[in-house]
């Protein structure tokens, strides 16, 4: 409970207990109140969110030296009840001025994770560079989402900024993902020569997609029996355990080099014949 004293004089007693009479509304209008805080009543003009809607008169109950304390605390509107974010102290640490209250300036990640809680666990289950930075290094404004390019040069020149997200997620950026549809040519950015070769294939692999055979993960190698299964005899299947003996690489499928089949033929046991005409 407040006495609050209006005018130069003591022109009236009244009593304050939370919402203002309306006398005191009449008399603290932003009319009155721009004609000192101009500023003030500007900046809650351009920038104050739902601050906006409320009467000056919400958040100061009076005026020096009628009040003692003309500043009331956050936590008379913004009550724990309502939102976990409320019940962290220190609301002027972020939102140092009132009447801009998105405006934000933070110091640290602690502030930030206090409300961004499936960031901090991304971030600390996912041990990247990232992890490492405090918020603000790539949120240099509240709710400003940064472009990956503000710090990473892309793989290729023909990726566009959008681009980054298909494979990499900002919090824990070292954990690969992609859609069935990626196009093949993100993937040759980095694995130049397996998308060379593929390119230059005649075999049916040719017209495959990388995610085709390399789905939803990076670095998954696929075993060729998922597709393929067992194609020749369980003897031959035995003593040559991986296809790549016969066939060469995935992206290079029965495309043998010269050397390399010399060296091979050189292996094969020769069966002596015998001349019918021999004595």
């Amino acid at each position: 409970m407040v006495i609050v004293f209006l005018g130069a004089g003591i022109a009236a007693l009244l009593i304050y207990s939370g919402t203002a009479p309306a006398e005191i509304q009449s008399h603290y209008k932003k009319e009155e109140c721009v004609k000192c805080h101009a500023a003030r009543v500007k900046e809650i003009a351009t920038a104050g969110k739902r601050h906006k809607n409320v009467p000056c008169i919400g958040c100061h109950p009076g005026h020096p030296p009628e009040v003692k304390k003309p500043i009331e605390p956050c936590s008379k509107c913004h009550q724990k009840t309502r939102k976990a974010h409320f019940e962290l102290t220190g609301c002027l640490n972020c939102h140092k001025n009132p009447h801009t209250p998105l405006n934000i300036t933070f110091e640290g990640k602690d502030a930030c994770l206090n409300c961004h809680m499936l960031q901090s666990e991304l971030l600390r289950d996912n041990e990247s560079k990232h992890s490492l930075l405090d918020c603000s290094t790539c949120h240099r404004v509240h709710r400003m989402v940064p472009q990956c390019t503000q710090c990473h040069n892309p793989h290729s020149a023909e990726m566009v900024v959008a681009d980054c997200k298909k494979c990499h997620k900002a919090h824990m950026p070292n954990v690969v993902t992609y859609a069935a549809d990626i196009p093949p040519k993100f993937c040759g950015a980095c694995h130049v020569k397996p998308f060379e070769l593929l390119g230059a294939s005649k075999v049916k692999h040719h017209t495959l997609a990388c995610a085709f055979c390399h789905q939803a993960k990076h670095k998954m190698m696929p075993r060729c029996q998922d597709c393929h299964g067992s194609p020749h005899p369980a003897g031959i299947m035995t003593k040559f355990p991986k296809c790549g003996e016969c066939h060469n690489s995935a992206h290079d499928l029965n495309n043998w080099h010269v050397a390399e089949t010399t060296d091979m033929l050189e292996e094969v046991p020769q069966v002596q014949v015998s001349s019918p005409h021999a004595r």
